[in-house]
């Protein structure tokens, strides 16, 4: 008997095609109509889910689906994921650590260099034939200051690539130092942004994140500091940092994600010193194969009465 699956984000064929094989009911509900009727649609069997973690998997929903018994997250994050409501339930909720740690690391580098260099500006500039008005200084990145806001395996993997390929001092910031880094340790953000000439944004996503990066801490950057985010946009106040650009309070800014995607605001339009991609920094195809990979073998262990690999910690 197969095993009914809802999926909530949307999956490559091949995945799709995987999960399929394994055993399991595949319950698609990716657009917002199609999940808000998802329970009327596929009945309250359901016993596993599949989402991420800017899609997430609310109170509401949990308690619609009685039967659910484990929610798989692809990719790292969880944050929308209602795990008190999961742990009341019992619910096992997993997640894709690991995944695409390797990807979002080369792709924090791309933007930083791209924003650096201003290469997205300068290509424009010469499509539209302005070969010499686009033959400005820009900054070199080699040997530069790059502070990490979020220490965890994503920025360590950007920390080594920043120092081994460019000899960029690091310096980074999390809720508590890391035991045995070689990199200098920065008590706030604000010190962090004070010190840089780079910050990238490698934290988590969630409540205890939200505007981490705000007027203070971009006021703290300067003029010629960069902001490189690849993590999750609530993390930066948007508000403020379109003031900041607007303004020319700090150099530049890369964005992978934008609190509210996949909604821009209107005053990015007209500014010429961010560049934006549209959260793909984990999605090299080696990294969607191997997120899929991992969600799979969470399910199957599960089904099977086996311990999930990557469990999410619940709280308390």
């Amino acid at each position: 008997m197969s095993i009914p699956l809802l999926i909530l984000i949307e999956v490559n064929p091949n995945g799709l095609a995987s999960f399929e094989s394994a055993g399991f009911d595949l319950c698609l509900a990716t657009t917002p109509h199609d999940r808000a009727n998802a329970a009327i649609t596929y009945g309250t069997d359901i016993r596993a889910v599949l989402t991420n973690g800017s899609t997430g998997f609310t109170a509401d929903e949990i308690a619609s689906f009685p039967a659910v018994e484990i929610i798989c997250a692809l990719g790292a994050g969880y944050e929308k994921i209602d795990l008190v409501a999961a742990q009341a339930r019992g619910i096992i909720v997993s997640n894709g650590a690991g995944t695409n740690d390797a990807s979002v690391a080369d792709h924090a580098m791309a933007l930083l260099m791209s924003i650096a260099r201003g290469i997205p500006q300068a290509d424009a500039a010469v499509r539209r034939g302005e070969w010499a008005q686009s033959r400005q200084p820009r900054p070199m990145v080699s040997g530069k200051k790059l502070g990490v806001l979020g220490l965890g395996n994503i920025g360590k993997q950007i920390a080594q690539r920043a120092k081994n390929g460019f000899n960029m001092q690091i310096s980074y910031h999390n809720r508590t130092p890391v035991a045995d880094t070689p990199y200098a340790y920065c008590e706030t953000p604000e010190e962090l942004a004070t010190w840089a000439d780079f910050v990238v944004i490698a934290t988590p996503g969630g409540a205890t994140t939200r505007h981490l990066v705000n007027a203070s801490v971009l006021a703290a950057l300067g003029c010629g500091g960069f902001l490189i985010n690849i993590s999750r946009g609530s993390v930066v106040d948007t508000a403020a940092l379109i003031d900041a650009l607007q303004q020319k309070r700090i150099a530049g800014a890369a964005l992978d994600v934008l609190d509210g995607e996949p909604e821009v605001p209107a005053e990015f339009a007209t500014l010429t010193n961010i560049i934006f991609t549209p959260h793909i920094a984990g999605r090299s195809p080696e990294a969607v194969a191997a997120t899929a990979q991992l969600a799979l073998q969470n399910l199957t262990a599960h089904f099977a009465n086996q311990p999930v690999l990557t469990p999410v910690p619940m709280p308390g």
